[in-house]
């Protein structure tokens, strides 16, 4: 019979199985985020450097002014339809490679964009949508005049759902490989039609994977701030645009790093806002 462990055998465990990621979140989350957060309590001295005196002015300058109210709706909106977007070409995605016979190759295929570097992809899509790209080509092809693609907000549009594209399809792709198919035949038994059916039996199982990949989709989307200054051509400023200009030309790193808390807590919201849904679908379930 095994003797009962030590206090410190039971530390000695407990080092080895949460030490390492407890050092990793430490390190590389709680410590960089402590130190943006006491930097958006200071100021920007003459030389742009962070100064005191210590206060919330940076927060009570971005609450207050109604043009970073503006950047943030703008945010918020692309991110929202954007996600919408995804969601409409990402949902029967999922559906078609999981009822696939080659499910690991169309995988593949949702992945390999991973493989080539995020700013590359995007000049390619500056390519495809210049006035004497690839789509201009084709709708010319067809007898019509050429379109102005870019710099526009279609084309913001157009990349931000072709990048979170794989984000939306990979938790899916998970959840609709663990459908029970028998909850809707007894709901065809039971006299569904097939729309109610599949809204009843099965849309129900793929809300976990849904759920998870629209923030996975929204949250990046609304922080983007590559896509919207190469594809927008500089026009469209969204809260990811004005993190990067008061880190970088305005030189205020004080006010940046407010709005980046900003952004965090927005973030952290949806976090919450998810595990509180799931916690309750779970409590739900064993009810």
């Amino acid at each position: 019979m095994n003797e009962a462990a030590t206090p410190w055998q039971k530390a000695r465990r407990l080092l080895v199985t949460v030490g390492p990621g407890a050092f990793w979140l430490v390190v590389f989350v709680l410590i960089p985020s402590v130190l943006v957060f006491l930097a958006s309590l200071l100021s920007r001295s003459s030389t742009g450097s962070l100064a005191p005196p210590w206060g919330l002015h940076n927060y009570v300058r971005f609450f207050s002014e109604p043009l970073f109210w503006e950047i943030v709706g703008r945010s918020l909106w692309l991110g929202w339809w954007a996600t919408v977007f995804t969601v409409l070409l990402g949902y029967p995605l999922a559906f078609y490679i999981a009822a696939h016979r080659y499910k690991q190759v169309l995988l593949l295929l949702v992945v390999i964009p991973f493989f080539t570097n995020f700013l590359i992809r995007v000049y390619a899509w500056i390519i495809l949508l210049q006035r004497e790209g690839a789509i201009n080509a084709l709708i010319t092809a067809f007898g019509l005049p050429p379109a102005d693609l870019f710099p526009s907000t279609l084309a913001v549009y157009l990349a931000t759902v072709y990048t979170y594209l794989p984000f939306l399809v990979l938790p899916l792709y998970a959840a609709v490989e663990r459908i029970d198919w028998n909850l809707l035949e007894a709901a065809y038994d039971l006299g569904a039609t097939p729309v109610r059916g599949f809204w009843e039996a099965i849309f129900p199982q793929t809300v976990p994977g849904l759920f998870a990949g629209f923030l996975l989709t929204f949250i990046p989307a609304v922080g983007t701030f590559v896509i919207a200054d190469l594809l927008g051509g500089g026009k469209i400023t969204l809260i990811g645009n004005l993190i990067q200009q008061q880190f970088g030309s305005a030189q205020n790193w004080a006010f940046g790093a407010a709005v980046s808390m900003i952004l965090m807590l927005m973030v952290l919201l949806g976090l919450w806002l998810y595990a509180r849904t799931q916690g309750e679908r779970g409590l739900d379930e064993l009810v």
